[in-house]
Order: C-alpha cells, then sequence, then structure tokens
C-alpha cells in the first residue's frame, strides 16, 4: 500500500474488525445463502464496503465501484453481482435497516453477547463507559525516557515541532499526542528519548518498588515496553532477566532495548516450567504481566472480538494461576511481585490473585494506594477511558515469611 494511502487501509481495516458483530447482522440479513469458506474472502470485500458505506467519509459511488472490482484480483467474477447488490441495498435502506435493529444490544454495542454479559456482570455501571471506549480510536501515547530528559522538557520539543501533546494524567513520565503521527517523525526517537506505551502499562515499573542492585525478572516481557521501562526507571539493577515463550517476538525486545541503549539477559522461555530456564538465584522483584482475554485494550486489538471466545477465559485462568505458583517460588523473602493484566474480567484478576493466596501463609497483599482506578479487594482495575488509559489490572504482593495480611 502506497504511504498516502497507509491511513485510510488502516482504517478501513481497523474500522472493519472494530464493527464487525453490527456489520454480521446486516450481512446475514441480506445474504441469504451463506457463503462458502473458500468465499470468505468476497465476505470480507462485503464487510469491508459496508463498513465504508455507514462509517468513512468516502463517495459511495466510489465504494461501491472498488468493492466490486475488487473481485478481480481474486478471480471471482461471480461475485460482483452479489457485492453490488448488498452494497446497494445498505446504501439505499440504510435508516431502515439501522432501526431494525436498534433494540439488539449486540447490533447497538457491536460486541459480541458474552462479552457484553460479563462486562455487565463485572461492571454494572460502567458497561456503557467500557463499550464506548472500545468503539472508539485508541489514543496514542509517549512514554519519556527520564534517563535522557525530563516530561517537561520533551513537551517543548514536541511544541517547537508543532506536534500538540499533553501530559498524562497517572504516569509521570506520559504524554499523550493530540494526533497520532509516524514514530519516526517524533524528535528523538531513533536515539531512545520516547517510546510508545499506552498509560496504563506505565504505571507497573512504579509499582515494583525499584532500587539499584537489584536481580529482577519481567515474565512474558514481548514486546518489551515494561522491560525498557523498569529500567529507564531504575538502571542500576544487578541483573534483568525478562523472558517470552516465543522467541521471535524477543527480536522486537531486543530492538527496543538497542534503541534506548540498555540491556537485558533476554530467555525464549515458557516461564511457569522453571527447570528450562531458571538457575536457582531468586529474585528481588517480579513482574508478571500475564497472557489475558485482552478485554481491556480491545480498542487497540478489535479482533479480540471475533477471536475470542467464552471458554476461553478459563484455560487463561489456569495459565494465569500456573505462572504464580511457580514463579513465586523464584520470589525472595521480603520481594515483590506484581500481577498484571490488560483484562477488565474479574475472574483473570482479583479472583485469580485470591485463588492464589487463599490457603498461603507466605503472602503480603500490599495495598495500592494510588489514585487511579478502582480499588479492589486485591489490586486496582483501571477501566479503558475515551482519549485516555486502557484497561489494566494490577496486584502487589510481597513474599513475607509466616504472615498474610489482606489490606483494603
Amino acid at each position: 500500500v502506497e504511504q498516502k494511502d497507509r491511513a485510510q487501509f488502516k482504517e478501513m481495516c481497523f474500522g472493519s474488525l472494530r464493527w464487525y458483530p453490527q456489520i454480521a447482522i446486516l450481512i446475514k440479513q441480506l445474504i441469504h445463502k451463506p457463503l462458502r469458506n473458500k468465499d470468505l474472502d468476497i465476505q470480507g470485500l462485503i464487510v469491508c464496503g459496508i463498513y465504508q458505506l455507514l462509517y468513512m467519509r468516502i463517495s459511495e459511488h466510489a465504494i461501491i465501484n472498488e468493492t466490486v472490482a475488487a473481485c478481480k484480483s481474486f478471480k471471482k467474477d461471480w461475485a460482483k453481482g452479489l457485492i453490488n447488490a448488498v452494497l446497494r441495498k445498505v446504501q439505499r435502506d440504510r435508516e431502515s435497516l439501522l432501526h431494525q435493529h436498534a433494540t439488539n444490544p449486540v447490533y447497538s454495542s457491536a460486541h459480541p453477547q458474552w462479552l457484553l454479559e460479563k462486562f455487565s456482570a463485572a461492571w454494572p455501571q460502567n458497561v456503557d463507559a467500557i463499550v464506548n471506549a472500545n468503539n472508539q480510536r485508541a489514543p496514542m501515547t509517549l512514554r519519556v525516557n527520564s534517563q535522557n530528559l525530563s516530561r517537561d522538557d520533551y513537551l517543548d520539543r514536541l511544541a517547537s515541532e508543532k506536534i500538540s501533546a499533553h501530559k498524562t494524567y497517572h504516569s509521570s513520565d506520559g504524554i499523550q499526542l493530540d494526533n497520532a503521527m509516524d514514530v519516526t517523525l517524533l524528535p528523538h526517537f531513533q536515539t531512545g528519548a520516547v517510546s510508545v506505551q499506552d498509560e496504563a502499562a506505565q504505571l507497573a515499573a512504579e509499582l515494583l518498588c525499584l532500587e539499584p542492585n537489584q536481580r529482577v525478572l519481567d515474565a512474558c516481557c514481548a514486546p518489551g515496553g515494561k522491560t525498557c521501562h523498569i529500567l529507564e526507571t531504575q538502571p542500576n539493577l544487578e541483573t534483568l532477566i525478562a523472558i517470552d515463550s516465543e522467541s521471535s517476538r524477543l527480536a522486537k525486545v531486543r530492538d527496543n532495548l538497542t534503541r534506548i541503549g540498555l540491556d537485558a539477559e533476554l530467555k525464549a522461555a515458557d516461564a511457569s516450567q522453571l527447570d528450562n530456564w531458571w538457575d536457582g538465584k531468586t529474585f528481588d522483584r517480579i513482574l508478571v504481566d500475564a497472557p489475558c482475554s485482552g478485554t481491556g485494550v480491545i480498542r487497540r486489538h478489535p479482533d479480540i472480538k471475533l477471536l475470542r471466545k467464552p471458554t476461553d477465559i478459563a484455560k487463561l485462568v489456569q495459565m494465569q494461576t500456573q505462572l504464580l505458583q511457580q514463579l513465586w517460588k523464584t520470589l525472595s523473602n521480603q520481594g515483590i511481585l506484581v500481577y498484571a493484566t490488560c483484562s477488565i474480567l474479574p475472574e483473570e484478576n482479583d479472583d485469580a490473585v485470591k485463588a492464589f493466596i487463599d490457603g498461603r501463609d507466605d503472602v503480603e497483599l500490599m495495598h495500592i494506594s494510588e489514585p487511579w482506578g478502582h480499588a479492589t479487594d486485591y489490586g486496582r482495575q483501571l477501566l479503558p477511558v475515551p482519549e485516555g488509559n486502557d484497561g489494566f489490572y494490577y496486584a502487589r504482593l510481597r513474599k513475607q515469611g509466616d504472615v498474610i495480611s489482606r489490606a483494603n
């Protein structure tokens, strides 16, 4: 895709995914005989065409003509009539179609029913706000490398380049751009002055209470944003080991570390399989950024609406529990473990932490007294905010001999 068309192309892809639950209802109504699996590329074309008609400021004539013409590249000329008929029906009867489905919550929210039910059960007062945030474009947020310059200094540099931006509310290192842009155009990006990272994710490093000469583990580290922030926050660690289960993803971590001029020991391993990577030396601090449903970052990954299934949650909880149980063995006495997810579902957050703590006599639950998010029984939950932070959960635990405290 040519450079001049990339923004529009990206908008078409992300938008089609973001509103797919809604568009799929229209397709089911307008195509009476479902397309065969081998013709789902044609359905993809129809999805993109409907999305453009409903949400993009492009000539409707051009949308229909170009979508029909795209059949040629798939060598499926037979589909031209179908695509033309469906898109013209949407163009002609748009108001009627929208009115027919106005009371369908899946249609109006563009979320699968099971997710709506999960959100309603967990956050009954916040469902509409969560849905609204999920259906908006995520803002572009930067993390200033405090080893290089202050946030105020970088804001001044942005202003001198006529790039409009402002401080984030919760992270002392965060800057949010008023308009997203190519990172390579940011002043001093290539020399490590700033990185792209959502504000919620920037809170992890501070919660670790880092000090010089500590041994730190960053489990499930890719793509390396938190790894880099740990080193920017405390560059005088004894060691930082960063683990990810996929070696290909570690290449991105290495690239990020190289750009900011810092280093960590990278290991490709399943963090829960200690025999495959752990040398027996305990850690003073551990960050467990656990694999999760991603329900707090749907606006950044709208394909979650299509790909995530309700049966996935129990499997993810099992994985999270395994990580906590195994990595706890590697934590020093008086050491701190921060458990984090980009989920807003209690099963993966408070419930997972409770299940881990129950029956143990060596865990102190450390109160997170920050002003951000919602206080929960075991941690703190940020919900996604339009033009603000992603959804994120944090809990902080200290290894404490035979003492267990459950502070509110």
